[in-house]
Formats: C-alpha cells, sequence, structure tokens
C-alpha cells in the first residue's frame, strides 16, 4: 500500500469544479483521492492511498495511479510536487515491548 501526497494548484477550476472541491470535507488517504485547498481554492492538496498490486511496484507506478485518480476527478491542474509513502516500509513500534 502507497500513500501518495500531490501539492499542486488548480489551472482554470470551473464554478462547479469549485463547488466540488468545497464540499468535499475528508481529508483522509482512499483510493479515490481527497483534496484540501487553500482559502481561495487555486493551490490544493490531493491524498491518495494504491494499493500495490506487485510485490515489485515502487514509487514511480504508485505515483502514476495517484494522478489517474487525480485525473479522473476532471480537473485542471498543475502538479508542484509529490510525495510517495510506502506503507510497506513502515514499522511499528509497540510500547513495552523492548528490540
Amino acid at each position: 500500500m502507497f500513500r501518495v501526497t500531490i501539492r499542486g494548484k488548480f489551472d482554470g477550476l470551473s464554478e462547479a469544479g469549485r463547488a466540488a472541491v468545497l464540499a468535499a470535507t475528508d481529508t483522509a488517504f482512499t483510493e479515490t483521492g481527497t483534496f484540501t485547498h487553500d482559502g481561495t481554492v487555486s493551490a490544493f492538496t490531493f491524498r491518495c492511498q494504491v494499493p500495490a498490486e506487485r510485490d515489485d511496484d515502487g514509487e514511480r507506478e504508485a505515483t502514476q495511479r495517484a494522478l489517474a485518480a487525480l485525473d479522473a476527478h476532471g480537473h485542471p491542474y498543475q502538479v508542484l510536487r509529490t510525495a510517495v509513502t510506502d506503507m510497506r516500509q513502515i514499522k511499528i513500534r509497540r510500547k513495552g515491548r523492548k528490540p
């Protein structure tokens, strides 16, 4: 599982698109992706959770699938920065356990 964060700016967002982004209140990582935005709804952060389809999937594949999820929303945009976290690599430390 990957968590992909895409920071960008909207490029000519329509009134309907603006209303859709403003109506979205979820900020969790989901497979369809969620938006947070600045006050003017010009800059955004898109959070998307992407399942690893194969064991050797990496950041490139996760980014491509996250961009496809962003495209599915239909809003014109420009990507400023992306960040990918491979959740398979996250180690959880349990309280009270010795290493």
